[in-house]
């Protein structure tokens, strides 16, 4: 495990939040997304994230209990890690949002620990080591949400598992993450030619997709904030690597926010501003992708913020108020829902079988 130094004090650090996950399930182009987080305001741990798909991924919120037996080496019903497939019981509740009803996108646990995976294109999770549990990529991200509630925690727990590439027509599962927890800690976690690389440090605040994030950090130094204006030229495009600098300048410039609302605003607002476009092309002449939707979350009072791209409402969820007690049901929520709007924490419903 290669560890780097804690650098890049005071710059900022994000997700976002996500590019999915695995492979069977992506068009075959780059994807990308944005993860912004808050944690150096009086008032509260705040992150956001956008998530950029060319098509729906079928967003469900889902609420999990503690005490949830899970198998890291199924893809759905398909049993895709064949070697010592990680099984586990979760310790921690957890509110995610799922992708296409196989894994974890974004979430965070009771304790406050968040979670976002995005798209990293250089992904290399290395040859297989059987010695360790090994789980499939969609639910690298709920493996750590079941088990930590620190990003320190989190980060031991890598020692533990190894994330496995899984592949369905031809297509992989080059994902990276992002963590952080209520106390304003974070960490970008990267394989990059099978190693593991961790990024920890409160600074590391923005995250994108490619290139790796050391070289995101590296480019950044090209830009200058002091004493900016709106004249200070940023760049405008929806590259992984603009949306990083924009996102991180924006950041920086966000006022003290007195209340949640103002917390949550701030970061919704840069979420918007670094959104794909409907109809905006990827980096191949003719593929698109856009925002398909955008999460914030408050770790210190554990609620949990939806938008959806082509709703104008905003839903959000108070994970403290719902039941993750031990034998608890799992509930779910359909955001797609235009009649949906502000509080939705009793809108959940039981589901007869767990998505995993």
């Amino acid at each position: 495990m290669n560890i780097q130094p804690e650098f890049l004090a005071n710059t900022l650090w994000v997700g976002l939040l996500v590019g999915v996950i695995w492979a069977g399930f992506w068009p075959p182009v780059a994807q990308a997304c944005t993860r912004i987080l808050w944690n150096n305001n009086q008032f509260a741990v705040v992150v956001g994230r956008t998530m950029d798909w060319p098509e729906s991924t079928e967003p469900i919120l889902t609420v999990f209990p503690r005490g949830m037996k899970r198998n890291g080496g199924l893809l759905g019903d398909t049993l895709v890690v064949l070697e010592n497939p990680a099984q586990w019981t979760s310790k921690y509740g957890s509110l995610v949002t799922t992708v296409y009803g196989v894994g974890t996108a974004d979430g965070l646990n009771e304790q406050g620990l968040g979670m976002h995976m995005l798209y990293l294109h250089t992904t290399d999770f290395g040859a297989r080591d059987v010695s360790k549990p090994g789980v499939q990529a969609g639910l690298w991200g709920q493996y750590l949400l079941d088990h930590a509630a620190t990003v320190a925690e989190a980060i031991a727990l890598m020692d533990e598992i190894q994330p496995v590439m899984v592949e369905l027509a031809g297509m992989k599962a080059t994902v990276h993450l992002a963590i952080e927890d209520a106390q304003g800690d974070s960490a970008i976690l990267e394989y990059v030619n099978g190693e593991l690389t961790i990024h920890h440090g409160a600074e590391y605040r923005i995250m994108t997709n490619d290139p790796p994030y050391e070289e995101q950090l590296a480019f950044l130094k090209n830009w200058d904030f002091t004493n900016a204006t709106r004249q200070t030229p940023l760049p405008g495009n929806v590259d992984p690597k603009d949306r990083f600098v924009r996102a991180t300048y924006y950041q920086m410039m966000l006022p003290e926010p007195k209340t949640e609302r103002e917390a949550i605003a701030g970061i919704l607002a840069i979420a918007r501003n670094v959104s794909v476009p409907f109809g905006a092309p990827n980096h191949i002449p003719g593929s698109l992708y856009n925002t398909e939707y955008r999460t914030a979350m408050d770790l210190t009072h554990r609620r949990y913020f939806f938008e959806l791209s082509n709703s104008p409402n905003v839903v959000w969820i108070d994970l403290d108020q719902l039941n993750v007690n031990p034998g608890a049901p799992v509930l779910t929520l359909d955001p797609d829902n235009i009649e949906l709007s502000g509080n939705v924490t009793t809108k959940f419903q039981p589901v007869a079988k767990a998505p995993f």
